[in-house]
This record gives structure tokens, C-alpha cells and sequence, in this order.
């Protein structure tokens, strides 16, 4: 196994976080040398997969991989889970993407950092990367903040932006962010006691969910909607119509034209644009309930759908 690196500077740290956003992160501070990691709090292990095997959070095992003590709690809240991370000396604690709230005693053991996916206050929540896309905004950014009792209402420190390219996908800027956020983390402990932590204007606050697969579901109403849905939601939970056709890949075409929903407006090769009552979409593949991802050609074959009729 790998040794923990020495610690010159004496920043030392909690680190809080469970998914691929947050072992970005921690694997960026792991490898900087005046950042010492003390403890790790991440999810306990869970079924995964259809064989539901127990399965470790990716955090979990990077920590292990560099001798870090790993802390699991089913509830962060719990008195003795509380009285054990105190007893852990800190300088700061940071979170990301966790999925705990932090009660307030650990809060007052150190400063707690939160690397949040968002210009706060816009989008405090669950799904801020999704958010933004589905909202076509054209800049996100990683906001760093001082943790609260709220759900992402704490003091600002330091954010970072981006810009969000028309046809970029979920992933491609979940890539983006997480750098940024972990570029952003070293910088902030490096220099924190520089900032002067500033209040979030509650009045511009927004909110964003956790995303259901139920979320995904289309009507071909606006073009636009629907290709930034698809961007939004591609891999998952996916866009389909209610009959549980998804779409796999597919173009926006136009956001002016007036068409009746879901009309084949022309098949073309390997794609077929079809109409919405605002704006039109190319679509390449295509996958059935049930079934393997296929051509829309072929799909549209095999239903023998021609041209004016409507795909449902």
C-alpha cells in the first residue's frame, strides 16, 4: 500500500465527499504535498448492479490505497459518531459531494469548506451541472463555501467559472467542474485565512432536485428543451417518450419552425428530423423498451413509419 506523504505546512484536514466528484478531489489534495489528510467520511458500502453486490464508494478506496482511516456512518448525526470526529484535530474539514448534512458541532470543530457545483446562490441543491444545462445558461463555476446549517446558504469564499459550450453533454462539463473544484480546493486551504467570506443574497437564491428517472420523460413541445434535456440527461436517467422509446443520439436542428409533435418531417440515410410544436430535432439511435440500441432507420422500418406520420 501507499504511505501517507509527510506534511510540511501543517494544513491538515477531514476530508467528506463520496462520489467520482469528490475522489477527483481528494486524489488532487493526496497529491499535494502541504496537505495532509487525516480521516475520510464517505457513504457506507452499497448494493450494486443487478447481482447487488456490496460495493465500496470510490473515496473509500483511494483513502485505503494511501493508509487514511475511513469513517462510514449511517448517520453523520449520531452523538457517538459526532464525539469520534471531534476527537480528530483539524485545521479545516472539506466536503464534496458527501450526502450527509453536517451537524452543528462538527461544523464548529473546524471550518468546513464546501466545493459546491455552481455559481451560488443559484442552484443550492442536488443537480446544479444538470440544472444549468436544462437551463441553456451559457457560464457555470464551482462556488467554494464556508458550510452552514442550511443546505448550501454559507458565506462565500472564492468562486471559480466556466464557460458551458451550446452543445456540450452532462459529462463533458462534470469533467470540467470537477478539475476546477479541485484546483480551486488546494487554493482555498492554501489561502484561506486571505478571504473575507461573503453573504449569499438569498434573494437571488434558486434550488435545483435530485433527478428521478421520471424526469427524463419528453413530449416533443419545444426543440430546444428537448435537446438540452438530452444533454442533461444523457446517460441517466436517459430521455424517452412514455411509451419508453429513448433516444440515444439525436441533434437540434432549428427553434423556429411551427410542426405537430413528433411528425417525421424527412428520413434521411442514418437519421430522420422530426418536428416539435416548436423547433425540429435530428435523431440517430434510438432504443426501444426492453430491447438494444438500434438506427432510428431501421426502428422506423421495422414500425413502418413514413414521412407526416408521427413517432410515439
Amino acid at each position: 500500500m501507499m504511505q501517507t506523504k509527510s506534511n510540511t505546512l501543517g494544513i491538515n484536514i477531514i476530508f467528506m465527499g463520496t462520489p467520482d466528484y469528490a475522489n477527483t478531489i481528494l486524489q488532487t489534495i493526496l497529491q499535494t504535498q502541504d496537505i495532509d489528510v487525516l480521516a475520510v467520511y464517505t457513504q457506507p458500502d452499497k448494493p450494486v448492479g443487478r447481482k447487488k453486490i456490496v460495493t465500496p464508494p470510490i473515496v473509500k478506496t483511494l483513502a485505503q490505497e494511501h493508509n487514511i482511516k475511513v469513517y462510514q456512518p449511517n448517520r453523520l448525526r449520531d452523538e457517538d459518531v459526532v464525539e469520534e470526529l471531534l476527537k480528530i484535530k483539524c485545521d479545516y474539514i472539506v466536503v464534496a459531494a458527501y450526502g450527509q448534512i453536517l451537524p452543528s458541532k462538527i461544523l464548529s470543530h473546524a471550518p468546513c469548506i464546501n466545493l459546491h457545483a455552481s455559481i451560488l446562490p443559484e442552484y443550492r441543491g442536488a443537480s446544479p451541472i444538470q440544472q444549468s444545462i436544462l437551463n441553456a445558461d451559457k457560464q457555470t463555476g464551482v462556488t467554494a463555501m464556508l458550510m452552514d446549517v442550511g443546505l448550501d446558504t454559507g458565506d462565500i469564499l472564492k468562486i471559480k467559472k466556466i464557460d458551458i459550450d451550446d452543445d456540450e453533454m452532462v459529462d463533458s462539463l462534470f469533467d470540467r467542474l470537477t478539475i476546477c473544484a479541485s484546483d480551486l480546493t488546494i487554493e482555498v486551504l492554501r489561502n484561506f485565512n486571505s478571504y473575507v467570506p461573503m453573504q449569499q443574497d438569498r434573494l437571488k437564491a434558486t434550488h435545483c432536485k435530485k433527478i428521478g428517472k421520471k424526469d427524463g420523460e419528453i413530449v416533443f413541445n419545444n426543440a430546444s428543451e428537448v435537446y438540452n434535456k438530452y444533454r442533461a440527461f444523457t446517460p441517466w436517467p436517459a430521455i424517452y417518450l412514455q411509451g419508453g422509446l429513448k433516444f440515444k443520439h439525436l441533434e437540434l436542428v432549428e427553434t423556429y419552425s411551427c410542426n405537430k409533435k413528433g411528425e417525421i418531417l424527412l428520413i434521411e440515410k442514418d437519421s430522420i428530423i422530426v418536428g416539435c410544436e416548436k423547433g425540429s430535432i435530428r435523431i440517430y439511435k434510438v432504443q426501444p423498451a426492453s430491447k438494444k440500441e438500434m438506427n432510428i432507420v431501421s426502428y422506423i422500418n421495422g414500425k413502418r413509419l413514413n414521412l407526416a406520420d408521427t413517432l410515439s
